[in-house]
């Protein structure tokens, strides 16, 4: 990856520390010279993929440019291809481009709840994003530390959703998970990191153990916040072996079908943790496994469990 320096001045931007770093890209704090005002730094790397991520040994919150915390999911390169899919790296063109259409996304949004990008940069060549300096924890950070967890940043992640898709400007996020998700000290939900879509490639960078299916509309961040839900109730996530074998497969049959059913039967939450409410059971359930259960009915389920609490 590119590597900036503490201290480095970047088209006008010292760089103050590393924020973090995921399968393509590192993200710095940095300060612009003249107005002060603080922004992050999204650069990208020769090549990227979650499965090349350096781990570190012990759960932590410090960054650092050698690896991520073993509890952190990276997200990878999906490609879509005749009959199935196929999860490879990008190079560094792909890492690029990838840059360049988050930059042409995330422009044309305009959402509280959505991260801003502010400027975008071109250095050595490579596209650099210029983003809000969000202030806060994510959502791993808060489930890490015990912190409480509250069911209405969910729900502002469902109305931001459901706004973002009225308003014609970002159909689905794609990459929904808790390194994903930042909450600010006053409460409000920020969302990072949508997936890359591109119209004229069948790829998308998605982490699969969020989103099994490797869906690409709505559904995708239905499932994912039913599996975030899942995991702050039980500690664990309900999928190991991911993605689903016929993800990307437009074709059925019984062996689909039969494959689905088992890969759908995982540890009722109330089976790990007993003090789960048989409501909140039910949208986890309604989340992952309702094909037609979209953002309206969980927007409902959860402000109907949300106003009985």
């Amino acid at each position: 990856m590119m590597k900036l320096a503490v201290g480095e001045i970047v088209e006008g931007y010292r760089i103050t520390r590393l924020l973090g770093r995921g399968g393509f890209a590192s993200v710095y704090l940095a300060q612009h010279e003249q107005s002060g005002s603080k922004v992050a730094l999204k650069v990208g790397g020769i090549s990227g993929g979650g499965r090349q991520v350096t781990r570190l040994l012990e759960v932590t919150s410090r960054r650092t440019a050698e690896g991520i915390s073993p509890d952190e999911l990276p997200a990878e390169a999906v490609f879509f291809e005749q009959g199935g899919v196929r999860i490879d790296l990008f190079d560094q063109q792909e890492v690029s481009a990838m840059l360049r259409a988050e930059g042409d996304l995330l422009a044309n949004c305009n959402h509280e709840n959505l991260v801003a990008v502010h400027d975008r940069l071109m250095v050595d060549n490579s596209p650099v994003l210029v983003l809000d300096y969000v202030r806060g924890k994510t959502l791993r950070e808060k489930i890490r530390s015990l912190e409480g967890i509250h069911l209405n940043w969910f729900l502002a992640i469902v109305r931001a959703l459901t706004s973002l898709k009225e308003m014609g400007t970002m159909d689905y996020h794609g990459d929904l998970k808790p390194e994903n998700v930042i909450v600010k000290p006053s409460g409000k939900v920020v969302l990072l990191d949508p997936a890359m879509r591109m119209p004229d490639r069948p790829v998308v960078t998605t982490t699969p153990h969020y989103n099994p299916m490797l869906l690409t509309d709505s559904k995708a961040d239905v499932m994912a916040i039913g599996i975030m839900i899942y995991e702050i109730l039980t500690g664990t996530l309900p999928f190991d072996e991911v993605p689903w074998e016929f993800a990307g497969r437009q074709s059925g049959g019984e062996t689909q079908r039969l494959s689905l059913s088992y890969f759908f039967s995982y540890t009722p939450p109330n089976s790990l943790n007993p003090k789960t409410p048989e409501e909140l059971e039910r949208i986890v359930y309604r989340c992952i496994t309702v094909v037609d259960y979209g953002l309206a009915e969980l927007q409902t389920d959860l402000e109907a469990f949300i106003s009985k609490a």
